[in-house]
């Protein structure tokens, strides 16, 4: 089997892991749909990498509002590596404790507010602290994780805890120890990470589910749509009329500070 052959297999089970959580999604998804219908939002945080799935999350095309996307660039920055803004510094304040604390100090959370909070170890200061500062604000969290490399991790939390001790919901990625899932002969150490692939599957899984109940309830989402789709006319009025929505959610995290 060639190693991209094997990519190939190593990818179906982590699918295949993914859909034995369905019914983890399906909590997720009504979890998240009851905090939109609410008029609230769901926050969604990831750093270093993890940043990915917070953009799949929203906004993209085939994604809708009622999502609070937080990305911080002093954690999420990559494309310099090394330098000012490099990947050294990014890796440092991942793990200071705090930060958290701070970037939710923008925002006015409600108990009707949720959030996803995204981090393949489970292991570093920030995502950590972030969804025990939002349980701790009365706000449900969905974390995903990869299980396997989570376990096989040391957390640096102050108190030794992970992200899934402060979570309602755990979903997994189904990606191995260290991520990287392919062993080329004469190589050393693994190449090929599988995590991204994982939690795209699991974002977009709860994203359709989410839609389906915001349907049934009377309110169908207002989907970033392709012209190639619906026509540019009707694609620029989605986009216009979801960017509107998200601006008007996103309004009611300030005028109570």
């Amino acid at each position: 089997m060639t190693p991209a052959a094997e990519y190939i297999a190593r990818s179906r089970e982590i699918l295949d892991a993914v859909e034995r959580q369905s019914a983890l999604v399906e909590q997720a998804a009504t979890m998240f749909a009851e905090t939109i219908l609410a008029g609230r939002m769901v926050h969604v945080f990831g750093s270093g990498h993890s940043r990915i799935l917070v953009e799949e999350m929203w906004p993209r095309y085939g994604s809708f509002p009622g999502f609070n996307p937080i990305v911080e660039l002093s954690l999420t920055f990559h494309n310099l590596v090394v330098g000012a803004n490099g990947q050294r510094q990014a890796m440092f304040l991942e793990n200071v404790s705090g930060l958290a604390e701070r970037i939710l100090r923008n925002f006015a959370l409600s108990k009707q507010d949720s959030a996803l909070v995204v981090s393949s170890s489970g292991c570093n200061v920030v995502p950590v602290e972030m969804a025990e500062e939002f349980q701790r604000r009365g706000v449900r969290v969905v974390v995903i994780i990869s299980k396997a490399h989570s376990e096989g991790s040391v957390s640096r939390h102050r108190d030794g805890k992970k992200l899934q001790d402060f979570a309602d919901i755990v979903l997994d990625t189904g990606a191995p120890v260290g991520d990287a899932m392919i062993r080329v002969p004469g190589l050393d150490t693994p190449v090929a990470p599988g995590s991204t692939l994982g939690g795209c599957a699991l974002v977009n899984c709860i994203k359709a589910e989410v839609a389906a109940r915001l349907t049934a309830a009377g309110h169908p989402p207002k989907v970033l749509t392709a012209g190639a789709v619906v026509g540019a006319e009707r694609a620029t009025a989605l986009f216009e009329s979801a960017y509107d929505e998200h601006a008007r959610r996103l309004a009611k995290l300030y005028e109570a500070l």
